[in-house]
């Protein structure tokens, strides 16, 4: 098809310059004969204007560039590797405190991009990121288990003045395998107040 499409292309200027009925029905007998299309369809492709100036592809606008990247990493790296949907409420409150205390070195127009980006946005940004340390899941959870469909789980955006927040995470300790039976660490901690509370198990179970 690519062939036919510039076979056709270099005998469309020929055509459109030829001044006679006889010399344009040469043209098509020619095309036709060669490649075995039909006539009416030759005709009404190469009377179109987008055979002679194809669409050029749109491209999309880079919003977020490398600087916007750098400081998602450094913000990432600092609250510990979190996912998109987690980091993204941090970052519209903890962005001018770190750049206050020096953490973060950056202009107010990095800044405002780092407050609108989005968790799905960001966990694209930090994909390479993530390759290049290793922190790909060592596991792939069941699709809609039925623990999760139960338990009313919310990812950031707490009430911070309010007590009874409960941030709960599990610890692996497994070092680069997820192989076979290791310890975890069940961690409780208050949002509000900070108290932490932990118990070990073993296994999964």
């Amino acid at each position: 098809m690519e062939a036919r499409n510039q076979y056709l292309k270099t005998l469309q200027e020929q055509y459109w310059k030829a001044k006679s009925r006889k010399e344009k029905s040469m043209i098509l007998d020619e095309y036709c004969k060669n490649t075995g299309q039909n006539r009416k369809y030759v005709i009404r492709k190469i009377n179109s204007p987008y055979l002679s100036s194809p669409k050029k592809k749109k491209t999309r606008k880079t919003t977020y560039d490398g600087q916007v990247k750098a400081a998602l990493v450094i913000v990432w790296d600092i609250f510990d590797h979190p996912c998109g949907q987690r980091l993204a409420p941090l970052l519209k409150t903890e962005v001018d405190r770190l750049r206050e205390w020096g953490e973060l070195v950056i202009s107010d127009e990095v800044a405002e991009k780092l407050k609108r980006i989005s968790p799905k946005t960001i966990d694209r940004a930090l994909k390479h990121q993530k390759e290049y340390l290793h922190l790909t899941r060592k596991y792939r959870p069941r699709k809609n288990p039925l623990f999760y469909q139960k338990v009313p789980v919310k990812a950031g955006s707490w009430d911070r003045d309010l007590p009874g927040e409960i941030q709960l995470d599990l610890v692996e300790h497994c070092g680069q395998s997820s192989s076979g039976h290791f310890a975890h660490s069940i961690s409780f901690c208050d949002v509000a107040t900070g108290w932490w509370e932990g118990e070990a198990i073993w296994g999964r179970e």
